[in-house]
């Protein structure tokens, strides 16, 4: 059952969707979910209902949150900035685990997975584990090709206003001047904080991580870069488990699409793990 209301977290209303279990005297666990970033949201909406209704089928509770500035919450997008973002996950992790009385796990896709990374990085508590959906494992790189979607309409000639490349927008931004992108209006400080962020430079070592990377085609091996960051915890301890799934880049896409393996996956690997 899927239960929508609004989430008083002190700075406004989140809007949240909680997805009960068929059994809730029977939890088996329970996950917060973090969406991506600007249009990746909508996008995988699909997505994120879907799995979130296969896990409380399962026994798992999910609690979807709307974070500062994006959905149904309140604030305006030009006004998000990541820490208010991190506030948003602590008072949401906060609500499941006082629904539930259960360990919250943190599942994100894209940045989303990397915000989880991030607020899971600095917690000084464990998490029941870290279920990461493709996730954007360097800011710098990730904010570069956002950036380069104003490039791109203006190739298109939708009439936003010429500029030089990416490099000049950063400066323009550094100079604390927001900026429209694909329909989003980008604050300086949000676009400062996503550029600073590397997964190499996380250590979560209490919680365990697995990583779902959508591949092409069957046999296709994660991305080097990826695979060096995942390779690269490992040597520190970290505890992570790839999953590479053989799919369709839904988050991406043109219109809507599934990744059916991702869902049988997700669900069954909790099944496996918490059974």
């Amino acid at each position: 059952m899927a239960i929508p209301f609004f989430l008083d977290v002190g700075s406004g209303d989140r809007f949240c969707i909680y997805h009960a279990p068929l059994d809730e005297g029977a939890i088996r666990g329970a996950y917060v979910y973090i969406h991506p970033f600007a249009e990746e949201m909508n996008k995988s909406r699909r997505m994120a209902a879907l799995q979130a209704r296969s896990f409380a089928m399962a026994g798992y509770a999910v609690l979807q949150i709307d974070l500062f500035g994006c959905g149904d919450s309140s604030g305006d997008f030009v006004e998000a900035n990541w820490d208010i973002w991190k506030d948003d996950l602590r008072a949401a992790v906060a609500w499941l685990e006082r629904k539930t009385g259960s360990v919250a796990g943190l599942w994100g896709l894209r940045l989303g997975a990397l915000l989880a990374l991030d607020l899971a990085n600095e917690a000084h508590r464990p998490f029941q584990d870290l279920l990461l959906w493709q996730p954007v494992v360097n800011g710098e790189a990730f904010l570069t090709q956002f950036l380069r979607m104003r490039l791109a309409s203006e190739m298109l000639g939708t009439g936003a206003e010429k500029t030089s490349g990416t490099q000049v927008m950063r400066e323009r931004l550094s100079k604390g001047e927001a900026m429209e992108i694909a329909g989003y209006e980008l604050a300086p400080a949000l676009a400062a904080r996503i550029d600073s962020l590397n997964a190499a430079h996380l250590t979560i070592a209490s919680t365990p991580i697995h990583w779902f990377e959508v591949v092409a085609e069957h046999g296709r091996p994660m991305p080097p870069a990826s695979a060096r960051i995942a390779s690269g915890w490992e040597e520190r301890g970290v505890q992570i488990h790839r999953h590479l799934i053989a799919g369709s880049s839904f988050w991406a896409s043109q219109e809507i699409t599934e990744c059916p393996e991702l869902l049988k996956a997700t669900t069954g690997l909790c099944d496996e793990v918490y059974s």
